[in-house]
């Protein structure tokens, strides 16, 4: 068999074993191995030496150490109380406008991915935070669900990101620069979710009670007591990018901060410190599990030369740039669908990324496409965590609201599946966004 046709049996062997519902790391193994077999027909001794080296190469890669820290900055923010601080917060200042309690969630979303990085976390932390409080103001049920599924997806976008630190790895590219480029399209996601809410809300709420507008003082302690969160975005964001601390040190820092205030709180005494460790080591387990299989498999594929092969007949293809990126957003779309965020990007970026920095984009360098093409990916892939009927944040969000069906929820989520395909598209027309608040090359 040519490369090519190797490639492609292993990805249905792949798929098929997903299909089983065989775990997407071990599949991912499997399928590495298989693929090795077929490559090297039956000799066994590449794939042992590629084993016997791989997991100590990646185990000890240092930029992946800051991924158990950054776990662990999420633990010690559910235990320690600061999801609730973070709805208190918003809800103190936007809380008394026409849809300001599901206004709020949003944007306890968009704190809480501050400090977590991980959607299905932010989804279903908040959906034990903020639903009920919009059930006990009578907000719509779709309205309500729909809210927390779409805002648990900027958990991703938001920098931190665990999808964005295992891209970086992948493409050899700059963290730091990821994370900022992260910021603007994050903010627009945000902005694109509250006037969604609004315009909802001005529809389906006009005669629903609105709760007091708080006070001054009422507003300046729920402030105060979401300042760790801002601490954390501070010393992550600056930090990297201001060269005082490398990756590890800011996410070390910023753990610590975490840390702190969920023992001022109370929530990291006893039962609270074991849940957050044992999350942390169970999370950081499996996310390892799934980088170790992905590597195994990207490695097969780059012996069977697919990715370049592909690379190499879509640029001879004469297809424009941008056929090929929109086609390539639909396969991502599709995959969200029944794949986690971390998964998609481990399996799709060694075969998508030759392709797509090996098309001319506007004016942009390489690595302008390197890094506006990893947050597109993010956004697309976030976007189809919640694309119906089979979005992951779909179920969650419905596990923790029992008065709502999936279908409802399901229907409530496309309002903010507009926003979303809105802002894909302005990104892709206007690469500026990712782009604008890095250095010039």
């Amino acid at each position: 068999m040519s490369g090519m046709e190797t490639g492609l049996l292993v990805l249905a062997v792949l798929m098929g074993l997903l299909a089983l519902r065989v775990h997407v790391g071990i599949g991912m193994f499997l399928a590495g191995i298989l693929c090795y077999v077929l490559v090297n027909h039956g000799d066994l001794n590449a794939l042992l030496f590629t084993v016997n080296n791989l997991v100590y190469a990646r185990v000890s890669d240092y930029d992946l150490a800051v991924i158990p820290l950054f776990v662990l900055m999420g633990q010690f923010a559910i235990h320690g109380g600061l999801s609730r601080a973070l709805f208190r917060a918003a809800s103190a200042f936007i809380g008394h406008w026409r849809g300001g309690l599901a206004m709020s969630a949003a944007g306890a979303c968009a704190g809480f991915g501050a400090i977590c990085g991980s959607s299905l976390a932010t989804a279903a932390t908040m959906s034990q935070v903020a639903l009920p409080e919009l059930e006990k103001h009578h907000y719509p049920n779709k309205l309500a669900a729909g809210t927390i599924a779409a805002g648990g997806t900027l958990g991703i976008l938001i920098p931190p990101s665990v999808p964005l630190i295992v891209y970086a790895v992948l493409t050899q590219e700059s963290i730091g620069k990821l994370f900022v480029a992260a910021i603007i399209p994050g903010l627009v996601a945000m902005l694109g979710y509250l006037i969604v809410i609004r315009l909802v809300a001005m529809r389906t709420m006009r005669a629903a009670p609105r709760i007091p507008k708080a006070a001054w003082r009422t507003r300046l302690r729920a402030l105060a007591e979401v300042s760790p969160v801002l601490l954390v975005f501070l010393v992550v964001i600056f930090g990297i990018y201001g060269g005082w601390a490398n990756l590890t040190e800011a996410a070390s820092i910023g753990a610590g901060a975490c840390g702190l205030f969920a023992v001022v709180r109370g929530g990291l005494r006893g039962e609270g410190l074991v849940k957050s460790l044992i999350g942390t080591a169970e999370a950081s387990a499996m996310i390892y599990l799934v980088v170790i299989g992905a590597d195994l498999l990207n490695s097969g594929l780059a012996l069977s030369r697919m990715p370049v092969e592909l690379a190499n007949w879509v640029q001879a293809s004469g297809m424009a740039p941008f056929a090929v990126l929109l086609s390539i957003l639909v396969i991502y779309l599709l995959l969200g669908c029944v794949m986690d965020s971390l998964s998609m990007i481990l399996l799709t970026v060694p075969i998508f990324y030759p392709i797509v920095v090996g098309l001319p984009f506007f004016d942009l360098t390489q690595t302008q496409i390197s890094i506006w093409f990893g947050i597109i990916a993010l956004m697309v892939v976030e976007i189809g965590l919640i694309t119906p009927p089979m979005g992951m944040n779909l179920f969650i969000v419905q596990k923790f609201s029992e008065r709502t069906s999936l279908g409802a929820v399901s229907r409530g989520i496309l309002p903010f599946l507009g926003a979303d395909l809105v802002r894909i598209a302005l990104l892709v027309a206007v690469p500026a966004l990712s782009l604008w608040l890095l250095p010039a090359a």
